[in-house]
Formats: C-alpha cells, structure tokens, sequence
C-alpha cells in the first residue's frame, strides 16, 4: 500500500476545554477551596469561593498590568501546542491572555516565541513535527471505537502495518503468514496530499485500527522502503462498569485521615495496621463498604517532613512513616540487644498516642527510621530475600531512582543539588547509585513493606465482607523539589507551576507551586510515568479518588516568575488521560471517582459519567434551582456524595460556627464577622428546614441529632457510594486543615478527638455510642 493522495478530516487532539475558570473561577456548580487554600467564610463561601493558595506553598501572585495582545501568529503557535490564547473569566467574559503570558508557557514547553523571527520558525516546525514521524508517539483507542492512525513514509513507497496483540486476548483473530497474535491493518481510503519536510517529500498514508482488539496495550508496527515504525497502542474501555455488589445499591463507607486514626500500639501516628483494623471492625461492626483514606504517596525521607498529604515528593510511592515496624516479618527474628533497641525507639513514638496535641511526624518517623533500620540488618530467608528482589525487578528504573533521591537526601539535603546530581543519569548520581547501594536497597525495603502492609490491609478488608475495600486518593501533583522532579526529567514542566485564575473572592489568583505534567513529553514517552503511578496506587486499592479530576482536561499554568493571574489553560489529551485511567482501573477492579467539584461544564462531568468514572457531591453543596437544598432523589447516582469533606470544617463544627470563630481569631475574615455569621446561619437553616419537611428532624434536636439527619439525607440518594467522614461520627469540630494558614493552626496533624477536645483511639472506637448510632442510622438507609 502506498502513501499517496489519501485524504482524512483533522480531528482536534485534546477534545473541547470546559469553559470558565479550574480551581479558582465562579461556577453555579459545587466547588470546594484547594488543600491548605483559604477556607471561605461559610460552606456557602465555599461553594462559590475560590481556593487561595498551594497545598504548602502560600504563594499568591500580584495582579498583572495591563500587556500588549499576542499577534495571529502567536496565537497560532499558542493553539498549535495546546495553549489557550485566550479563556473566560469567572464572570463569564472573555479574556485574552497577553503576548508575554503566551510566550512563557510556550517557553515552560521547550517552545522559543521569544521574537516574531522564532515565533515563524516555531510554526512551521510544529506543522512538520508529525510529518517527521512514521506513527504518532503512542496511540490511545476505546475499544468499540477504534481509530484512524496516520503513516508517513517517503512520498510513494510502499508501507503495511499490523499490530502486535498482547495476550492471549488476541489469539485466534486473523493473523497474518500464520503468526498467532498478529492483526494486519487496512489502509483507509483517505486521500492527503504529501508535504516536503526537510528536503524530502513525505506522504501519509491513514491505516485503520480495528475496533474490538482486546484491551491493553499492544504494539503498532509498520515496514516499508522508507524504514521501520513502531508506536504503543492502548485499547481502553469503553466504560468502567460499577461491580456487581454496586450495581443496584448504594453503600457507604468511611471517610479518615488515616496518620489521625491511632491506636495504642500507633507509634504517634495511625499506620496500615490501623487502616487495616478499621476496615475490619467497621466492615464487621458497622457494615461499612469502604475506607477512603488521604494520599499515602511518599513524604521527604528526612526531618522536616511536609504535613501535607497533598504536597508529596513523588504520588507513585508510599510514605513509610505508615509502616508497623512490629508487623515487618524479620522483626520476630531480632536478637535480644537489637530487640532492645527497637523498644527504645517505640517508647519515644508509643507516648505519643495519647498526646492531645498536635501529631509530631518528625518525631515518629526518626523513631520509626531508627527501629527499621535495625529490622533491615535481620538476614531474610531464601524466599523473602528472592521476593523481595523480584519487587525492585517489577517495579524497576522507578523505584530505583526513587530509591536513590531518598538516599542522596538522606546524605546531602534536600535539594538544590550541584550539576552533577542533577537528575540519575548526572554523573554524581551515578556514583552515589554504588556508593549508596546499602541505602538504596533500605529505600526500596521500605516500599515493599509498605507493599506487602497495604496487601494485607485490602485483604483484611474484604475478608470483613467490604465490597469495595480501601479507597486511595490520588493528589493533584507533586513538591517542586521532589522526587518525581528529579527523576522524570522533561515530563514535568519546570518552567512552569499550576495554579488557578482570579475570580471574584481571589482576585489575584492561586499558584499551588507544583510543576505540571508536559502533554507532548507525557505523549512521547507513552504516558509511561502515569501508567506506573496509577498502576501503583490501584494495585491494592478498590477504588480510586482522583483530585482535581479536571486536571486531566486543562491545567493552569503559570510561567515561573509570572504572577498566577498571568496564566493561561494548557491542554491535554483527555480522551488518552481519561482512557489510560479507565484501562488500569479495569486491571486492578477498581472504582474510579472524580473529584469534579468547582467549575466544570456539563460536558466534562457527562463525559466522565460516559466513560464511568464517578463523581463527587457534598450536601452543602448540592442547590436546586431556587438555591434550596437538592431533594436526595435528584443526586447523581454515579457519584460519591458525602455531608462534609476534608477540605471542609466537620459537620458538628459547622453547626456550633466554630469554623467561623477559628477565622476571626485568625484574622483570616475578610467581610465583618456578624455578616459571615448571618451567612452561616441562613445556610444551616434552610438544611435543616429541609430536613424537618422530610421527617428527618424534629423542632429541638441535639447536635448529635441534626448530625444523623443529616446523613440520613445523603444515605436516601441514590448516589453508588456515600462517605462518612470519621470526625462527624465521633462528633470531632476542629477542622484537618485551616487553608490560608502555616505555623498558625496545625494543618494535617490533628488526632481523633470527640466534640470535647478528648483523644478517641481505634482501641475504643467502636465502643463509642455516638459511633454506634450514627452507624445504626446509616443502617436504615
């Protein structure tokens, strides 16, 4: 077949952008304030508020002067890499990002607009960069669907292609010469006329993928006189379907904070055995169908350690400060004197259990660090020392390189680091790799611990008869100085951080301070590092929760030194990030929910419901037409609704205003208190009028009463699962995190207490009667 004057209509790559603001412009859908961002002054605020700042970073930029507009050419290079050139604001008018913006984002993506001489020059390359390609980098398939993949070769040779399916998925279909698994493809009688790109003619030549081929990623390969091609091809479902015990019921499950959940037995903070004796007694006691717990992904490997589960150095790994050292098999084999030394380290951490102050992370993980590092000394026997080695070959380069970050660190500092350490491959970093081979086999230890600990709690989980199981939370991105930054090298942007725009109630806009995932280097690599976070985090999971799911569609970038309101969306391949989700999902059996609170279109929330990918409601933020509470029957049933969320005070302190009184001591109040008061009041009496027309309440309730009718309401919806969050069950009032704040209020370190400020420990949990009757009342849904 040859490449010649066949014709094929361009589809656009990454899918229409969802218009308004992301994270940070007016919608009249729910929104919620971003991680450590400043809480809004009601739940009302929330809803309408915009976030306020990084998960740890507190930047917040100026507002821009007024900057010259781009030229046609600019906004053709602009649109030709995924960058908006202009977007609507939060009021719904257009804005037209300025020439300077534009040039800093198509800088942060490796393309030079600097002058209008470049700008050309730019052009014209990313005219001919497909043309100079045999295949595209990767290609992404729904599997009814399938595709039309362009081939370029020099203008009149000859060329086939075929796929090579990988699994037994694929044998039995038509396979050429008789090779099992092979599939040859047609060539699409589409007529293109050829191009001249560097001093050779090229055509294309428009080769038809089947649908129906078995999903997985299967190889696409092409031959021919101009040379070989190869290219990764993903076939995704279709659909995520719901699994059969969700299929015409709605459960629910409990909502924690997992490092607050201590036991007796914590070490200062709740581990995965906790995680795992949760699941069990809730499962078993309380007929709860899932825990979602707060991203587990790896913190600093050293003192200090950011609290913020939401700022991690890397989401693919896991943060062994919620390892048990006393559930590590080699720790029965200690002899008497190293014995005595992990006593000795427990005995500093196992005080902090009952501490009513704020959890000390440094002080459990140095205990922690110390204890294990005895453990790792213990001989492993043949069969742990061989499974032990076929965890590093499976999870290879990454967690070698993760490994290694943690060392050099551990050695050196965190980062900045000179030039030679720059990345692995950075010639001091491949010295370190041999001088520092003991600790990076420590490292890499740590997360097949971790490994083995969160197996065991998934199992534990469903031997309590849980459908679901654990539910992990996926963070939007990663510390700028981290260890994906380093090793993952141009996959994320770094001349550039994520952000939101102004709105009304943040005129000067966000800036999160994490580095944004590169959409043509995410591409090139065949979304390699993506694939292997998600494979990761799923692994033992039975759901997923994906923060900020727009993310995936657009992001706000922000060109380093800009200030966040001079930013702009960049665009993303959804139809790949959102297939690639939905195919590692269905390896691992998991339910994908999004969080897609905050500004999003009906399209992008439809889209998401097509593809099976749940959303997420909160009853304060659920309005019918007239601004009332939404009526439970009209909640989405592909959904995770819940009262409250982590972002938001706990129900019992929302009723007594404590989220109030916190802001006004804080001086974090923007508008005078008797208004933010007035405000909070209206919004939690229209609820519980609304609750009392339905028979939920009665005219005097205790608080512990309005907070069951309040659930009773959530568990009438017909949403697939409902959330409780662990606070309101205990009848805890301070909040996780108080966004706009640092050293003032101690975000992400606040145990378990009930509504008196007393400690509520796992050991005692369940026998706790508001426990039991809020369990009872979720019963009757």
């Amino acid at each position: 077949m040859r490449a010649t004057l066949r014709r094929t209509p361009r589809v656009p790559r990454g899918g229409r952008a969802e218009r308004g603001g992301c994270r940070g412009a007016l919608d009249v859908t729910a929104r919620r304030p971003h991680p450590e961002a400043g809480n809004p002054t009601s739940v009302a605020c929330a809803r309408r508020g915009a976030r306020q700042g990084a998960p740890g970073s507190g930047r917040i930029g100026d507002v821009a002067d007024p900057a010259p507009p781009p030229t046609e050419s600019l906004v053709r290079l602009a649109r030709a890499h995924g960058v908006a050139p202009e977007f609507q604001e939060f009021n719904g008018g257009p804005k037209q990002v300025s020439a300077a913006t534009l040039v800093g984002v198509l800088g942060a993506l490796g393309v030079d607009a600097s002058t209008p001489e470049r700008v050309e020059v730019a052009l014209r390359d990313a005219e001919d960069a497909p043309w100079r390609r045999v295949l595209p980098p990767v290609v992404v398939v729904r599997r009814s669907q399938g595709a039309q993949v362009p081939v370029h070769v020099t203008h009149g040779d000859a060329v086939r292609a075929w796929i090579e399916v990988d699994g037994v998925e694929g044998r039995g279909r038509r396979a050429a010469k008789g090779d099992a698994g092979r599939v040859d493809l047609e060539q699409a009688d589409v007529v293109v006329e050829p191009r001249t790109v560097d001093g050779r003619e090229v055509g294309r030549a428009t080769f038809v993928v089947p649908a129906d081929l078995p999903l997985g990623w299967h190889l696409l390969r092409t031959s021919g006189p101009s040379g070989e091609g190869t290219a990764p091809l993903a076939v995704t479902p279709d659909r995520l379907d719901l699994p059969a015990a969700l299929a015409d019921r709605s459960v629910w499950g409990l909502m924690v904070q997992l490092y607050s959940v201590r036991s007796r037995a914590s070490w200062g903070a709740g581990d995965l055995r906790d995680l795992a004796d949760l699941a069990w007694l809730s499962g078993r006691e309380a007929g709860a169908q899932f825990v979602l717990v707060n991203p587990l992904h790896a913190a600093e490997p050293v003192a200090p350690m950011t609290p913020s589960p939401y700022l991690p150095t890397t989401r693919r790994f896991v943060n062994p400060l919620y390892l048990r050292v006393e559930d590590v098999h080699e720790a029965g084999y200690l002899g008497s004197a190293d014995r005595a030394l992990v006593d000795w380290s427990a005995e500093q951490a196992l005080a902090l259990d009952t501490d009513d102050g704020p959890i000390d992370r440094d002080v459990v993980w140095t205990a922690k660090k110390a204890a294990l590092d005895v453990v790792f000394a213990v001989p492993r026997s043949a069969a742990r020392q061989s499974a032990f080695a076929e965890f590093r070959r499976r999870e290879g380069r990454g967690l070698e390189d993760f490994a290694l970050w943690c060392a050099l660190v551990e050695r050196d500092g965190p980062p900045p680091w000179p030039a030679d350490l720059r990345d692995p491959a950075a010639p001091g970093a491949l010295r370190a790799r041999a001088d520092l081979a003991d600790r990076v086999e420590f490292y890499c230890w740590l997360q097949w611990l971790a490994d083995e600990q969160l197996a065991t709690a998934q199992r534990t989980a469903h031997e309590a008869g849980m459908s679901v199981g654990v539910m992990h939370d996926l963070a939007v991105g990663v510390h700028p100085s981290g260890a994906d930054v380093w090793a993952l090298g141009p996959v994320l942007a770094r001349g550039a951080s994520v952000g939101a725009p102004p709105d009304m109630y943040n005129q000067q806009g966000q800036d999160w301070s994490q580095p944004p995932w590169h959409p043509a280097e995410l591409e090139r690599v065949a979304y390699r590092p993506y694939r292997d976070l998600l494979r990761t985090v799923l692994r033992h999971a039975g759901a997923v929760r994906i923060d900020h799911i727009i993310g995936l569609f657009r992001l706000w970038w922000i060109p380093r030194g800009n200030s966040a309101a001079d930013g702009t969306y960049v665009r993303y391949d959804h139809d790949a990030m959102i297939g690639i989700l939905a195919l590692e999902a269905h390896r691992a059996g998991a339910v994908v929910i999004g969080e897609d609170l905050g500004n999003v279109e009906p399209w992008v929330r439809d889209y998401l419901s097509d593809r099976g990918v749940l959303g997420t409601s909160i009853l304060w933020f659920e309005k019918d037409a007239e601004g009332r509470p939404l009526p439970p029957e009209d909640y989405r049933r592909l959904a995770l609704s819940s009262v409250t969320t982590h972002d938001l005070p706990p129900t019992a302190g929302y009723l007594a205003e404590e989220h109030v009184a916190l802001r006004e001591r804080l001086g974090l109040l923007t508008e005078p208190v008797a208004d933010v008061r007035r405000a909070a009041r209206t919004e939690r009496e229209a609820m519980l009028t609304a609750l009392r027309e339905r028979g939920l309440l009665g005219d005097d309730p205790t608080e512990r009463e309005v907070v069951e009718a309040l659930h009773r309401w959530i568990r009438r919806t017909p949403s697939a699962l409902v959330g409780v969050s662990l606070a309101d069950a205990v009848g805890e009032r301070r909040a996780q995190n108080q966004p706009g704040t640092d050293n003032e209020y101690p975000n992400w370190r606040v145990p378990l207490a009930d509504g008196a400020g007393r400690l509520v420990l796992l050991d005692d949990l369940f026998g706790s009667a508001r426990f039991r009757s809020l369990a009872a009342a979720l019963a009757e849904g």
